[in-house]
């Protein structure tokens, strides 16, 4: 489907030394993923390995460039030892040292890239292919005068390394920190963490399907990997104690606990879940929680008492327990009755009458 949409889009190119026999690929991005991605379909195409890459000093592949030891990404330096290749970085500022891939990536988009007309990626790349092997690889090589199909397939095919059996695992690695909230962020997803940790900052390494946790060299979590932003995936035992209790002590579990305790402690605890403004959950568990201080009985006293003066709410509960209310008996109507007729200190005496 047509949409007129324009999509930036990058080369990667791997130009073999000695045939200039190419594989090309159209990426959209130029991230580690990729990168590796990239590197496994060459092999492919190539049906070898080269034993040594000469390449540029990308992000994707190197952290820091350098003349005498350069820093190679841990992910990249992971493909190698799995395809058996050794990685040769170009020096940082000599142009002159990667002249063979330079020369392949300006001539695909000076011979390929104009005039042409892509549907979409996938085409892009279905085009590019037919492309080497029915134009560039049968051309005359201005340097090498051979044409570099016939050169790959004659001589140098049979020099690359055999392919794995089984492919490595292409991994992402990174330095993650663990929040407040016991969960490390990576491409918008979140990942929980063991509680200890929060504030530390673990390796990472995520697969096409998983998500691990390492500190240093400890496997310390194992998630399946969230493709939607936002999305969280956390395991129960990460959280702290307080917070595996907020999410097992669901509703339910609430009026079970309450209708054991009594059945004042129950009516109060749907008087509050039945408020139509506030889901008030905390407020139960914070309620019941009084059971573990001041025992199961005096909670069903307190939670009766406010029930009779229309307060059935957490905070009345708090102040009747913590004062101590609890252990007064609950005064009656007859009782209330006799403070206005003769307890009241500025009532008159009704039944007492003056004559005059």
């Amino acid at each position: 489907m047509r949409t007129g949409e324009i999509h930036k889009t990058w080369y990667f190119v791997m130009t073999l030394c000695w045939s200039r026999h190419q594989y090309v690929e159209l990426v959209r991005d130029q991230t580690i993923a990729t990168w590796l991605q990239c590197h496994r379909h060459a092999f492919e195409w190539f049906h070898g390995v080269p034993e040594r890459l000469i390449i540029d000093n990308p992000k994707c592949a190197i952290i820091r460039a350098c003349l005498y030891e350069p820093e190679v990404q841990r992910a990249y330096a992971q493909c190698a030892e799995g395809y058996g290749f050794r990685i040769d970085p170009c020096p940082p500022r000599d142009p002159q040292k990667k002249g063979i891939v330079e020369s392949g990536v300006k001539y695909v988009k000076n011979s390929f890239g104009p005039l042409r007309d892509f549907r979409d990626l996938a085409d892009a790349n279905r085009q590019v292919r037919a492309w080497v092997m029915a134009e560039a690889g049968i051309r005359i090589h201005g340097t090498t005068r051979q044409q570099p199909l016939v050169s790959f397939t004659g001589t140098e095919q049979g020099l690359l390394l055999p392919l794995p059996a089984v492919a490595p695992e292409l991994a992402t690695w990174g330095r993650v920190k663990v929040h407040r909230d016991g969960h490390v962020q990576f491409e918008r997803a979140y990942y929980s963490a063991p509680f200890r940790l929060a504030g530390k900052s673990l390796w990472l390494k995520a697969t096409a399907t998983m998500v691990h946790l390492y500190e240093e060299h400890i496997l310390v979590a194992t998630h399946l990997r969230q493709g939607a932003p936002g999305a969280r995936s956390t395991v129960t035992d990460h959280l702290p104690p307080e917070a595996q209790a907020w999410q097992l002590h669901d509703v339910q579990w609430c009026l079970r606990e309450a209708k054991r305790i009594g059945p004042s402690c129950s009516a109060l605890v749907r008087v509050l879940f039945g408020d139509r403004v506030l889901i008030k959950l905390r407020a139960v568990q914070g309620l019941l929680r009084f059971a573990q201080q001041y025992g199961d009985e005096r909670l069903e006293a307190a939670c009766r008492r406010a029930n009779h003066f229309g307060t059935p709410n957490y905070g009345a509960v708090k102040q009747i327990l913590a004062k101590g209310l609890d252990l007064e008996p609950t005064p009656t109507v007859s009782t209330l009755a006799t403070t206005y007729t003769q307890g009241g200190r500025f009532c008159r005496d009704t039944q007492t009458l003056l004559l005059h």
